[in-house]
Protein backbone atom coordinates (compact mmCIF):
# COMPACT_ATOMS: atom_id res chain seq x y z
CA UNK A 1 0.00 0.00 0.00
CA UNK A 2 2.49 2.97 -1.63
CA UNK A 3 -0.72 5.17 -1.69
CA UNK A 4 -1.49 8.10 0.63
CA UNK A 5 -4.35 6.75 2.81
CA UNK A 6 -5.98 8.08 5.89
CA UNK A 7 -6.55 6.36 8.75
CA UNK A 8 -8.53 7.41 12.23
CA UNK A 9 -6.49 6.45 15.51
CA UNK A 10 -8.81 6.64 18.60
CA UNK A 11 -7.39 5.56 22.08
CA UNK A 12 -9.26 5.34 24.87
CA UNK A 13 -6.71 4.93 27.92
CA UNK A 14 -7.65 4.37 32.07
CA UNK A 15 -6.21 5.21 34.61
CA UNK A 16 -6.99 4.81 38.44
CA UNK A 17 -4.88 8.55 38.78
CA UNK A 18 -4.38 10.11 35.68
CA UNK A 19 -7.16 11.96 34.10
CA UNK A 20 -7.84 10.04 30.35
CA UNK A 21 -7.53 13.49 28.06
CA UNK A 22 -3.73 13.96 29.55
CA UNK A 23 -2.30 10.55 28.41
CA UNK A 24 -4.73 10.82 25.62
CA UNK A 25 -2.79 14.62 24.89
CA UNK A 26 0.77 12.35 25.20
CA UNK A 27 -0.75 10.49 21.69
CA UNK A 28 -1.51 13.35 20.39
CA UNK A 29 1.75 15.29 20.77
CA UNK A 30 3.42 11.88 19.21
CA UNK A 31 0.62 12.35 15.90
CA UNK A 32 2.14 15.95 15.87
CA UNK A 33 5.62 15.62 15.81
CA UNK A 34 5.29 12.77 13.41
CA UNK A 35 5.41 15.05 10.58
CA UNK A 36 2.03 13.66 8.71
CA UNK A 37 -1.03 15.52 8.21
CA UNK A 38 -3.60 14.93 10.67
CA UNK A 39 -6.25 16.73 11.94
CA UNK A 40 -8.15 16.53 16.13
CA UNK A 41 -11.44 15.94 15.85
CA UNK A 42 -13.42 15.23 19.34
CA UNK A 43 -13.60 11.65 19.32
CA UNK A 44 -10.32 10.45 16.90
CA UNK A 45 -7.30 12.01 14.90
CA UNK A 46 -7.39 11.64 11.40
CA UNK A 47 -4.17 11.02 9.59
CA UNK A 48 -2.98 11.42 6.18
CA UNK A 49 0.16 9.45 4.95
CA UNK A 50 1.76 5.90 3.80
CA UNK A 51 -0.01 3.06 5.23
CA UNK A 52 3.05 1.86 6.85
CA UNK A 53 4.42 5.42 8.26
CA UNK A 54 0.67 6.06 9.81
CA UNK A 55 1.31 2.46 11.40
CA UNK A 56 4.13 3.26 12.94
CA UNK A 57 3.04 6.43 14.69
CA UNK A 58 -0.05 4.33 15.95
CA UNK A 59 2.40 2.39 17.95
CA UNK A 60 4.29 5.40 19.20
CA UNK A 61 1.13 6.57 20.28
CA UNK A 62 0.17 3.39 21.97
CA UNK A 63 3.74 3.89 23.30
CA UNK A 64 3.35 7.02 24.87
CA UNK A 65 -0.10 6.14 26.84
CA UNK A 66 1.50 3.95 28.56
CA UNK A 67 4.42 5.48 29.27
CA UNK A 68 2.03 8.39 30.43
CA UNK A 69 0.36 6.31 32.54
CA UNK A 70 -1.82 4.83 31.15
CA UNK A 71 -3.09 1.29 32.63
CA UNK A 72 -4.88 -0.04 29.89
CA UNK A 73 -5.98 1.16 26.80
CA UNK A 74 -8.90 0.02 24.07
CA UNK A 75 -7.27 1.51 20.26
CA UNK A 76 -9.96 1.78 17.60
CA UNK A 77 -8.75 2.68 13.80
CA UNK A 78 -10.30 3.42 11.05
CA UNK A 79 -8.81 2.58 7.40
CA UNK A 80 -9.68 4.96 4.39
CA UNK A 81 -7.63 3.75 1.29
CA UNK A 82 -8.33 3.81 -2.91
CA UNK A 83 -7.10 2.72 -6.03
CA UNK A 84 -5.73 5.97 -5.78
CA UNK A 85 -4.75 8.71 -3.30
CA UNK A 86 -6.88 9.85 -0.29
CA UNK A 87 -6.73 12.85 1.64
CA UNK A 88 -8.55 14.80 4.38
CA UNK A 89 -9.38 17.80 1.83
CA UNK A 90 -11.58 15.66 -0.40
CA UNK A 91 -13.67 15.16 2.57
CA UNK A 92 -13.54 17.99 4.71
CA UNK A 93 -12.71 21.37 1.78
CA UNK A 94 -16.74 21.55 1.72
CA UNK A 95 -17.07 22.31 5.66
CA UNK A 96 -14.05 24.58 6.60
Amino acid sequence: MNKTVNIALQVLPTSKTIHPYKIVDKAIEVIANSGLRYKVCPFETVMEGSYEDIMKVVQLAQDACYEAGAESLMTYIKIQSSVGNVSIDDKMEKYE
